[in-house]
């Protein structure tokens, strides 16, 4: 199995780079999201690869860190999911953003790509939703991206009336998959008697479930 390759960016065109190393050129496909983050053709670089063998062929697929690699193979796993399409939804996506919309079951931004109808987009949240580190993603780049999250929750229709720092923070890890009464009672345990902010009251109630 290919893990990665290293050598010299030869070539790069629309979600395909050519990378030669010990003076083969590898044809590699990379989700749109990866070529702004490429250097330019003649500098040397780094891609992590999956090596699909299929009846029709055998094709690498290329990422720049070991991460957005097992994002793709996670969207493999999923039924009725193939190479083609997760590297639509990663072109679509960015790995990160990805992950927050499999937490926040954002089934519309997901079936933005190409190829992947609602139906599916809702099978990705739900095979993948347990296998995403909900609480890596909030706190990545440093912050939490309420607004996400109460999209998430209207679109599943558990949003109520009610706002303020604890009732957001109640929805959102309702919208992870918590019930109410327990999204209720993490939130205040954490937050009782202090003025926190929602990203700081969702990081705790997450480290105290």
């Amino acid at each position: 199995m290919i893990q990665f390759i290293h050598g010299i960016l030869s070539e790069i065109s629309e979600g395909y780079i050519v990378v030669e190393a010990s003076g083969v050129g590898y044809g590699i496909f990379v989700p749109a999201t990866v070529l702004p983050e490429l250097p330019p053709a003649g500098e040397e670089i780094r891609v992590y690869t999956h090596f699909s063998v299929r009846e029709d062929g055998q094709t690498l697929y290329g990422f720049m860190n070991r991460e957005d690699r097992e994002m793709f193979r996670q969207l493999l796993s999923v039924n009725g999911v193939g190479p083609k399409g997760a590297l639509g939804i990663l072109s679509v996506l960015r790995p990160d953003d990805l992950r927050m919309a499999i937490i926040s079951a954002d089934a519309k931004g997901i079936s933005r790509a190409p190829g992947i109808g609602q139906k599916t987009a809702q099978r990705i949240i739900l095979d993948l939703k347990d296998k995403i580190d909900a609480e890596a993603v909030l706190a990545h780049g440093g912050g939490v991206r309420m607004s996400d999250l109460a999209a998430g929750s209207a679109d599943s229709g558990t949003m109520e009336s009610g706002s303020g720092p604890q009732a957001e923070a109640v929805e959102a890890l309702i919208t992870l998959g918590y019930s109410r009464a327990e999204a209720g009672r993490a939130v205040r345990r954490v937050s009782d008697g202090e003025t926190l902010t929602t990203e700081e009251i969702l990081k705790r109630a997450l480290k105290s479930l």
